[in-house]
């Protein structure tokens, strides 16, 4: 009875403080404190708009949970819909590269789903790469930091079949109008996409076809507005592009192949 008298009473202040799904937040929340004190701080950091993966330390993500850090973009349910997208076209053993990885959730997600695969993941930010290396490692990736492309391992040029980028796609101008839960606790540079929010996805885009296996295919998340700019921005990159969308989710694909020699 206590436990649903406190599980209750944090709903309330959880609630008061504009979380949606503020039961759901409470039982987890209770789960994860270790003592009281530490789930009196806990709740105090979510009314206080800290997010609650970060929070926990850990998201769901395709079923599984993914560590997640302080400080580093939390991965979305509506980016399960680019695993999904990613494991239909995927054979085993194939070389995959997670890019702007964040918490590696992506690359991990995938990896799960496939019989085997080579898995290298990158992301710019040295709190993603720490984060991501949690998720990837025991999964028997690796982790690499650096600016895209430049970040990884020379040997996989012209190798890699499936190119995962949930690059940036947020126009610079937009980004104040997020919820504060992202503008202020995740980092602007998983973010930002520049003012028109594909500056990143070209740069991604220009580089594909050099690091692609033949009949590779760079797979982007977008949204619906911006789909088919970012078709066009992978067509004139030499990639093959179409567009997949699901409502469900909310999630919205371009995929970009390199033609088969």
């Amino acid at each position: 009875m206590a436990n649903v008298t406190r599980s209750v009473s944090i709903a309330t202040t959880l609630r008061a403080a504009g979380c949606v799904f503020a039961e759901d937040e409470a039982r987890l929340l209770i789960d994860a404190a270790r003592h009281p004190d530490e789930l009196r701080r806990m709740v105090d950091q979510r009314r206080n708009g800290l997010p609650l993966e970060h929070i926990v330390g850990w998201a769901d993500f395709c079923g599984k949970r993914m560590t997640v850090s302080q400080g580093v973009f939390v991965p979305r349910r509506r980016t399960e819909f680019l695993v999904r997208q990613a494991a239909m076209i995927a054979k085993p053993g194939a070389v995959v590269v997670d890019l702007c990885c964040g918490s590696g959730a992506i690359g991990a997600a995938l990896s799960d789903l496939l019989e085997s695969c080579e898995l290298h993941a990158s992301d710019i930010h040295p709190a993603a790469v720490q984060c991501a290396r949690r998720n990837v490692e025991p999964r028997g990736g690796r982790v690499h930091q650096g600016d895209l492309y430049d970040a990884l391992p020379r040997e996989l040029r012209g190798r890699v079949d499936v190119l995962l980028a949930n690059a940036p796609y947020v126009p610079t101008e937009s980004i104040g109008m997020m919820p504060p839960e992202a503008r202020l606790h995740e980092p602007k540079v998983a973010l930002d996409g520049g003012a028109d929010g594909l500056a990143v996805q070209r740069r991604v885009a220009l580089g594909a076809a050099q690091w692609l296996a033949p009949g590779g295919s760079l797979l982007m998340e977008t949204s619906v507005q911006q789909a088919p700019e970012s078709a066009r921005i992978l067509d004139g990159a030499g990639l093959s592009s179409k567009v997949a969308s699901d409502e469900s989710l909310g999630g919205t694909v371009v995929l970009g192949s390199r033609a088969r020699e």
